[in-house]
């Protein structure tokens, strides 16, 4: 059985991709031990590529209210709703381990209500899903909702943004048919050796 191409469209080969985006592929295979299919797949179109991981990175690698774990709930419960396979599988890998727990990904992308994370989480990600599938309906009360959980306004933009973010993320995975990579399967569900 072969195995299926990553893009519905064409993807670089690494020797071809610009320098400046094959340092940064280089960098994640040396720290991950492979190169998720993601980048791959978005070096098709390298200026898009550098605007997409360049607010990706402003969202997802700040220091801030949310924890770099419920940043990735955030990811796993809105992908899932946009049926986004890829997104659901790669960054469940990512949740489970900053959340150093093996069954929280994937009890967050099946119903985050029932998972095993605390009642600010679960506000957390009601919000990201409404603002998923519901934007037009976001009022006051659900930032008063928020604040009573203990987020601030910088929390909340990042929660929305996150989520309004990876909608494209989502959007562009499903446009391109891109293939979640083997090893992410694995991440974080067992001890490592």
């Amino acid at each position: 059985m072969s195995t299926p191409p990553i893009s519905r469209y064409p993807v670089p080969e690494l020797k071809d991709i610009p320098e400046d985006i094959r340092t940064r592929i280089l960098a994640v295979q040396e720290k991950s031990g492979f190169v998720p299919n993601v980048f791959f797949a978005l070096a098709h179109r390298p200026a898009e590529f550098r605007a997409f991981f360049a607010y990706h990175d402003a969202l997802m690698e700040k220091e801030g209210g949310l924890s770099k774990a419920e940043r990735e709930m955030i990811v796993v419960a809105t992908s899932n709703a946009n049926q986004c396979q890829y997104c659901v599988v790669a960054h469940g890998a990512i949740l489970r381990i900053r959340a150093k727990n093996p069954l929280v990904a994937d009890q967050v992308a099946v119903n985050h209500r029932k998972a095993d994370i605390t009642p600010k989480q679960k506000a957390m990600l009601d919000f990201a899903m409404k603002v998923c599938l519901r934007s037009g309906e976001i009022g006051d009360a659900d930032f008063e909702t928020l604040r009573g959980h203990g987020f601030g306004d910088e929390d909340i933009w990042d929660i929305g943004a996150i989520a309004a973010f990876f909608g494209l993320s989502n959007r562009m995975a499903n446009l391109t048919g891109m293939r979640p990579n083997d090893e992410f399967y694995l991440l974080g569900r067992l001890p490592k050796k």
